[in-house]
């Protein structure tokens, strides 16, 4: 059984409506969460610790607005390493995963993807230098770093991190 299935198996219709609520809207308090939940508010805070420690909830977090920044560019990468043995990949992730940019340039997703191109990178940088600076950072200074591809985002037409409920069975 995968750890889906199992964190699936494990949790029943109030769970997936307190998850629901709280992928609206991770600012709720647990009064509010429990009232929309239909439930106590002990019986509310007693699961949500549950689905944290399960590890169903990662984490709590605010996203914000795109035009917060006002400027800025947004670049999907796809990355092909010229070696694709798992120490190779495991050290590229590594050097990802450790990017420091600053305010300027920021690493917001890291995917190992198959197939095609070995990662999948969504970067956001101030500006078009700050962006060569991170390229730089991340791909020309490795030499196992064979062919990098960057898409420009124009317009985001969708972005929504929701995970939905799975249909009864």
């Amino acid at each position: 059984m995968s750890a889906s299935e199992n964190f699936s198996a494990n949790l029943d219709a109030i769970d997936w409506r307190l998850l629901d609520l709280l992928q609206a809207d991770a600012s709720l308090t647990n009064q509010a969460l429990a009232e929309a939940a239909h439930v106590s508010p002990a019986t509310a805070l007693r699961r949500v610790k549950r689905l944290r420690e399960l590890g169903v909830i990662e984490r709590f977090t605010a996203l914000l607005a795109p035009a917060f920044a006002g400027r800025g560019l947004q670049a999907i990468c796809e990355v092909t390493l010229d070696r694709q043995g798992a120490e190779h990949l495991d050290a590229f992730e590594a050097r990802a995963l450790a990017f420091d940019g600053g305010a300027a340039s920021v690493l917001q997703q890291c995917w190992r993807v198959s197939p095609g191109p070995d990662f999948v990178l969504v970067t956001w940088a101030a500006n078009m230098p700050a962006f060569l600076a991170l390229t730089q950072s991340l791909f020309t200074q490795d030499a196992n770093v064979r062919n990098v591809k960057s898409f420009f985002a124009v317009k985001r037409a969708k972005f929504d991190p929701r995970m939905p409920a799975p249909s009864p069975a």
